[in-house]
């Protein structure tokens, strides 16, 4: 799950409205769509391979700890150290914002995927867009009658794709914990624009990063994560997923994404809503053998299917 997400109709349409149209993108800024692809839609299988044998809430307080230490640095040499410079305000709004996504949204995720399949978390998380479309009419906004039958037929592929809780095939916690997360996913990211924010985003992410990961250690510090905890029992592919996850989940894919922003229109950044979940799908059938079943399959079509309706009738507002 990435740390800013482009899913309120308002939000980063000065981004979009400077660019070409579509036909004059640059490779460059289609080899940054396609590092977003593939990145963010991998971090799923990361996670679910580190909490193969790391402790859940430790090990993303560690991921993004470090993450966003290493941002910060590369604030620090690209802008200077004055670009890290942020009021008491800021601060606060970006420490909330952290809490939301950071703990709440991927903490949920990290959590789940000890019982949940990668691949069905990730069609769990692509109805965030949805979410955020309920959170913009509870607040008295009025989305298109499309959008809001893009929510409609969302939630029933959602409601598909809850089944293999309700069967017994995949604990039922694990499920509502990752709909929960995506809950709270889609709150940080209804709220982040309209809080007062460091002015340059890499700031205000590696702030977000720092406060959620503490957050999430001291989480997995009162889950007692810690009692016997060794080290040595953590496997090699799960210290690499951790390292895939901090630097280039993280870093390299946030990074990309931010760059995207600003040099292509945000209809076409957008695209990842619904992009993302696929690679997670395939790589998770590919890599780890996971069962494609019927709700997997038919539930993600729809709750995929109903994403790019919303976030392509919203881009056109």
């Amino acid at each position: 799950m990435s740390t800013s997400t482009p899913v309120d109709g308002k939000d980063g349409e000065a981004a979009g409205s400077a660019t070409t149209p579509l036909g004059g993108i640059s490779g460059a800024v289609w080899a940054a769509l396609a590092l977003v692809y593939v990145v963010w839609g991998s971090t799923y299988l990361g996670i679910r391979i580190v909490v193969e044998t790391m402790p859940p809430f430790l090990s993303a307080g560690a991921r993004f700890i470090t993450a966003g230490l290493l941002l910060a640095g590369v604030v620090a040499c690209r802008y200077g150290t004055a670009a890290l410079r942020a009021t008491r305000a800021q601060l606060g709004s970006a420490v909330l914002v952290g809490l939301l996504l950071i703990l709440g949204g991927n903490g949920g995720v990290v959590l789940a995927e000890t019982s949940v399949p990668s691949g069905l978390a990730a069609l769990l998380v692509a109805a965030v867009p949805m979410w955020v479309v309920v959170l913009r009419a509870s607040t008295g906004d009025r989305p298109p009658r499309r959008t809001l039958a893009g929510v409609l037929v969302g939630l029933a592929g959602l409601a598909v794709l809850t089944s293999p809780g309700l069967s017994g095939a995949v604990r039922l916690s694990g499920v509502l914990l990752v709909v929960a997360a995506s809950v709270l996913w889609s709150l940080g990211s209804f709220t982040a624009p309209r809080l007062k924010l460091p002015a340059n985003p890499f700031t205000g992410s590696a702030y977000q990063m720092f406060a959620g990961g503490i957050a999430a250690v001291v989480v997995g510090l009162l889950r007692g994560e810690h009692r016997g905890l060794d080290p040595a029992a953590f496997s090699t592919a799960s210290w690499v997923a951790l390292g895939y996850l901090t630097v280039v989940g993280s870093l390299v894919g946030f990074t990309a994404y931010v760059w995207l922003l600003q040099a292509a229109p945000l209809s076409l950044v957008s695209t990842y809503a619904y992009v993302n979940p696929v690679v997670a799908v395939a790589l998770g059938t590919l890599i780890l053998d996971e069962a494609l079943t019927w709700p997997i399959v038919v539930g993600g079509a729809i709750v995929v299917a109903a994403v790019g309706v919303i976030v392509s009738t919203e881009r056109k507002k």
